[in-house]
């Protein structure tokens, strides 16, 4: 079954771009025990830590919202580990086709089967973008051997997203189990913002501690934008809060992180941040809606 959106934009609230599949049906999870249970901690997150696609769509069609779904294909750095079915997210996405919209993900050190694979989640199973963490997949993601990658992206017209900044993953173990916060620098994507203009970015967080960063290169860069997720508003840094209600209005999008973060929780602190009227519906829905072609 090839996923096409079915989402009634006159009725929904939200639309949330960071949401994590983080198991499938048979209970494998998209991470190991150590790193879910850090992850847990660091957010001190209130939900269960491992929902299924169908936990998903349950959650956002009672809120009345739509959601971006995704994991993360790590397999290489986490020693084989395999990841979440893509395949099997874009196909039960489907299934919910009102309120949900996959992302695929591959592993982008066999750079040949990572083409491959994009181009058969684009064309077979219909993903509307790519979710990349160069942290924890364990690369620079300005090294051009890997823009074959977003070549293949640009072609199908699917969003690349890339996780930024800090990272709850590995947060209090020892070395943070080797993720190196550097790969997740968003000037490194700055080159690849340049090299590739047809390629729409999303770089997701406030991308603490290189938040000035981002905002200039969205600033800059008319295909960059800002998911705000991971963060509660009330920790943002400041630069970025004057920002998304002006000049960065129509370039941030709402996102949670959920299950890590609330949509709830996450509403209600932005509520508090006293941001322009006119940008709310721009952040909340209307940003997103134009990014993803809906």
């Amino acid at each position: 079954m090839i996923y096409r959106p079915n989402i009634d934009l006159s009725t929904i609230t939200a639309i949330d771009v960071h949401t994590h599949v983080e198991a499938d049906d048979h209970h494998h999870t998209s991470l190991d025990r150590e790193l879910l249970d850090a992850s847990a901690g660091y957010f001190r997150a209130p939900e269960p830590r491992t929902p299924t696609v169908d936990d998903l769509a349950a959650y956002y069609r009672e809120r009345n919202m739509a959601a971006v779904i995704f994991t993360v294909d790590a397999r290489t750095a986490l020693g084989g580990h395999p990841p979440v079915s893509s395949e099997m997210i874009a196909q039960k996405a489907a299934e919910h086709n009102d309120v949900l919209i996959p992302f695929g993900s591959v592993d982008p050190h066999n750079v040949a089967e990572a083409v491959a694979r994009v181009q058969d989640l684009a064309v077979n199973y219909g993903v509307r973008g790519m979710k990349f963490h160069p942290s924890l997949q364990g690369f620079d993601p300005s090294d051009r051997k890997y823009y074959p990658i977003y070549e293949a992206c640009a072609q199908h017209g699917l969003v690349a997203l890339f996780h930024t900044g800090q990272t709850g993953i590995g947060a209090g173990l020892p070395g943070g189990r080797g993720i190196k916060l550097r790969y997740s620098d968003p000037m490194l994507l700055d080159d690849v913002s340049a090299d590739m203009p047809e390629l729409t970015m999303i770089f997701a967080h406030p991308s603490v501690p290189w938040a000035d960063a981002s905002i200039s290169i969205a600033t800059h860069k008319a295909n960059v934008y800002i998911d705000l997720s991971g963060w509660s508003p009330k920790y943002f840094p400041p630069q970025l809060t004057r920002a998304i209600g002006s000049m960065l209005k129509t370039k941030t999008l709402f996102g949670s992180d959920f299950p890590l973060i609330t949509p709830e929780r996450w509403i209600n602190d932005f509520e508090g941040l006293g941001i322009k009227e006119e940008a709310v519906p721009l952040i909340m829905k209307d940003n997103a809606v134009r990014v993803l072609g809906l």
